[in-house]
């Protein structure tokens, strides 16, 4: 099989893994919590573990071990910094929503992110913006207010505020961990193995102050693996894998735009909800923002 075909089948099996999660969120969280539950902790940590043991593994039969002695002090800080960002508060942040709001909201909703990136890249990267980018950035954050008040624009009443400015908070947070990671060259793989085990750290030292340690049912177990493996682990080194072998990563990069879509199927299909009709226009608003956002900005 010629490279670019691989990265089509190792991005593609990439995206099919990510319209899953939103449903494995929702459907894991009853095991652990209740809204605004300190106890959804317990999920964050099971499944950070999970990663951090997968790519451990990885590194290990990569031959890539040998990377961290590369690390200085300031790298390793670096790495803890990012841990706290993520897994540690933007799952945090991002779990809570999903336990305040429905799958397709809080999923579509943290699909504003890339928008968000534009936006602080401004003032923390000092870049300009095109009137362009932001008509674009407008597109999309008009996307969020359909969503959030069910179509209902005119009232101007949000549905659940609590949790819209949860599912925000999200996407401003995994932009920031992106932002601070631009800079970083060393190796991806690495990085992300670090960041996973010094979040790993934090979520646990806080169940230790904030809650107590418990161990979920067979249901919650195999949940929390599944968001380890699919959701923060593998699924990323694949995709890494596919921007890898294609020729371009537009090639590739492209397809991520399915994964919201195939969600709603997803979620309507596992989880029994009724997807909205103001859920899709959103949707569309904000993927549609993000696509002139890459086109004109």
């Amino acid at each position: 099989m010629e490279k670019q075909k691989k990265a089509y089948l190792y991005a593609a099996v990439a995206v099919l893994f990510w319209s899953t999660i939103a449903s494995a969120f929702k459907k894991s969280l009853p095991y652990y919590s209740d809204v605004l539950d300190l106890s959804i902790l317990h999920l964050l940590f099971y499944a950070s573990l999970v990663s951090t043991i997968a790519l451990f593994i990885h590194l290990l039969f990569s031959k890539k071990l040998n990377l961290l002695k590369a690390f200085s002090k300031a790298d390793y800080l670096r790495s803890a910094v990012m841990g706290f960002l993520s897994p540690f508060l933007y799952y945090l942040v991002l779990l809570n929503a999903y336990s305040i709001l429905s799958a397709q909201e809080a999923m579509t909703i943290n699909w504003l992110w890339p928008m968000t990136l534009v936006l602080l890249s401004i003032p923390l990267l000092k870049q300009k913006i095109k009137l362009k980018s932001i008509f674009a950035i407008a597109v999309s954050f008009f996307g969020v207010f359909i969503i959030a008040t069910r179509g209902n624009i005119l009232g101007f009443k949000f549905t659940n505020p609590a949790g819209v400015l949860l599912a925000l908070g999200s996407t401003i947070i995994w932009s920031l961990f992106w932002i601070y990671n631009v800079r970083d060259k060393h190796d991806e793989a690495v990085r992300l193995f670090l960041n996973f085990m010094f979040g790993s750290v934090f979520i646990f030292l806080s169940i230790l102050f904030f809650a107590k340690i418990e161990i979920p049912d067979v249901g919650g177990i195999l949940g929390a693996v599944y968001i380890g493996l699919f959701e923060m682990g593998i699924t990323f080194l694949l995709w890494l894998k596919a921007l890898k072998l294609s020729r371009t990563t537009a090639h590739v990069a492209n397809l991520a735009y399915l994964a919201p879509f195939l969600s709603l199927v997803v979620i309507s299909l596992v989880v029994g909800e009724k997807i909205l009709l103001p859920t899709v226009i959103g949707l569309i608003f904000i993927v549609g923002g993000i696509i002139l956002q890459k086109l004109y900005g």
